[in-house]
């Protein structure tokens, strides 16, 4: 018989705040052990897309009914402090703005208390031609239950 680990436990909702959890590992670091700079948006990419999935929101299903896919269309980040080999980080995500064809999610990345980088992102739905079009019914609705700290039904 053969011991089990446990279900993996992806981020969970604190309030308003989407919280992920993220360990670096060796291949996220340079040689001097520091996390690439590259990295912090893969942590944070990760943690808005386990947001979507905890509310429900079904990229794939956009995907692959053929209403459209989500896409970076601005970004801004800012390095304070380095993340380090074998760190425990905290990404924390909040919904700062709702709009028909977009959304702007706030990140911080954590090692404990101090703040190590934090970014804005905004993110619009495209069709698949890469056009604008509106969010499917009812994603905007559960982005502002989000960015209002409500309770979401999945």
């Amino acid at each position: 018989m053969v011991d089990v680990p446990p279900p993996f436990i992806p981020g969970a909702f604190v309030g308003a705040a989407h919280h992920y959890r993220v360990r670096v590992y060796f291949e996220d670091t340079d040689l001097s052990g520091i996390v690439y700079h590259a990295n912090y948006l893969r942590y944070m990419e990760r943690a808005r897309s386990d947001m979507l999935r905890i509310a429900g929101i079904d990229q794939r299903a956009a995907m692959e009914g053929g209403e459209g896919t989500w896409a970076v269309t601005d970004l801004a980040i800012k390095y304070r402090r380095p993340a380090k080999l074998d760190d425990d980080l905290l990404v924390v995500s909040t919904v700062e703005a709702v709009r028909g064809a977009s959304v702007v999610i706030a990140q911080r990345i954590l090692r404990g208390p101090d703040e190590l980088t934090n970014g804005h992102v905004t993110a619009a739905f495209l069709s698949p031609a890469g056009r604008p079009r509106r969010q499917p019914a009812g994603w905007a609705d559960r982005f502002t239950a989000i960015m209002n700290g409500e309770t979401i039904p999945c």
